[in-house]
């Protein structure tokens, strides 16, 4: 008799021309992918637009729009996205901001 839950495969993913092996149930294996596909061509947007440098905030501002869009039930279109992109980015400034006068008291 087969086993009714799906065997995990092992699979490779791309994203920002970096390479990621996960494992995928087969039967989702093409939403992982498309998942996948999507997330790199945010991030690859979220870079070209200059004003966010570094792989890991980069990738942290994708993961933020797409927590928004989800939770508020949005499919953002690329103006929406812009927006929220650059509320996130005086967000970060300003935290960095504070971070940085922060550390330099500590050294005073």
């Amino acid at each position: 008799m087969a086993d009714s839950k799906a065997e995990n495969k092992s699979v490779s993913i791309h994203i920002m021309g970096n390479e990621y092996h996960v494992s995928s149930p087969e039967n989702e294996i093409e939403k992982l992918e498309n998942a996948a596909r999507a997330l790199d061509k945010r991030m690859r947007e979220i870079k070209e637009g200059g004003r966010v440098i570094g792989l890991e905030r980069v990738a942290v501002m994708a993961a933020l729009n797409l927590s928004y869009e989800l939770m508020h039930g949005e499919s953002s279109s690329a103006e929406e996205t812009a927006q929220i992109d650059s509320r996130l980015l005086k967000l970060t400034e300003k935290v960095d901001s504070a971070l940085a006068a922060n550390a330099q008291s500590d050294l005073i």
